[in-house]
């Protein structure tokens, strides 16, 4: 048996699947999960990638802000969406200050893959020479531009990024330069569609984009936020797929399904 096989024998998604999708124009779908139940149902509504996020802090902590999220937690809900799939790729985040040097970041995206079974790891911002530093070492990398909410206090508050022509070439630069450090997916997240189309078009890497408009590669969403649940605002670049009378599986194959034909996002969901 392959290591990218379960153990019933279903083969799993790689990159390189991705990357197939992304040269055969097939949209990606994406959704975070956070624990095994849920990692099936998704897998098995045909989403092709669970994004472990730091989201949990919000979601499922209970926290304002992402920043609490331990490493300790990330490995745990890890390991549990990787216990529930069978055939989705499985992209776990870095969590705030696990990436603060080089060799710490390499240190804690190694016990993401070999402790908690990701496939890859996400980290915020374009840090070139961290992502340089832990391609080298066989790690497989995901970069996250845009809207970065591990900075959230330093900004204040969320916002869409790019909006100024000069913001614009510098996250266009950014993402040029975090491909050719050897990131291998990259997520932009509330930036304008427009950006995100020119994003996805100059780079050979799937982009896959939450609030980033239709254009891009692929979308994902927070799970939570596309079911409805929770009593704060939603962003505007959600959507609601839970409909009175709706089984979770029925929502969320309606997400895949929109995102494959391009339904979603719409133009009231980007920016």
């Amino acid at each position: 048996m392959s290591q990218y096989a379960t153990i019933s024998g279903t083969k799993i998604k790689t990159i390189a699947d991705l990357q197939a999708m992304k040269q055969a124009g097939q949209k990606i779908t994406s959704l975070t999960a956070y624990d095994a139940s849920f990692a099936a149902l998704l897998d098995q509504a045909g989403v092709d990638v669970l994004l472990v996020g730091d989201s949990l802090g919000m979601v499922v902590q209970g926290h304002s802000s992402t920043l609490p999220v331990s490493m300790q937690d990330m490995i745990y809900h890890t390991q549990l969406v990787s216990r529930g799939r069978q055939q989705a790729f499985v992209l776990a985040d870095l969590p705030f200050m696990s990436a603060a040097t080089v060799e710490l970041a390499a240190e804690n995206a190694a016990l993401l893959i070999q402790q908690g079974g990701a496939q890859m790891v996400k980290i915020e911002g374009a840090k070139i020479a961290t992502i340089q530093f832990m391609v080298q070492q066989g790690i497989p990398v995901c970069a996250h531009l845009g809207l970065l909410p591990q900075l959230i206090y330093q900004a204040g508050k969320y916002s869409v990024q790019g909006k100024e022509e000069k913001e614009a070439e510098r996250l266009l630069a950014d993402a040029l330069e975090v491909e050719q450090a050897g990131a291998q997916l990259l997520i932009v997240e509330c930036i304008p569609a427009t950006l995100a189309q020119q994003i996805s078009e100059q780079l050979t890497i799937p982009v896959i984009g939450i609030g980033a408009g239709v254009n891009c590669d692929g979308q994902v969403l927070v799970l939570y936020d596309m079911l409805g649940i929770g009593t704060g605002r939603k962003p505007r670049f959600t959507k609601d797929y839970m409909q009175p009378g709706d089984s979770l599986a029925a929502a969320v194959q309606t997400y895949v399904a929109e995102v494959r034909e391009q339904k979603f996002p719409g133009l009231e969901h980007s920016f």
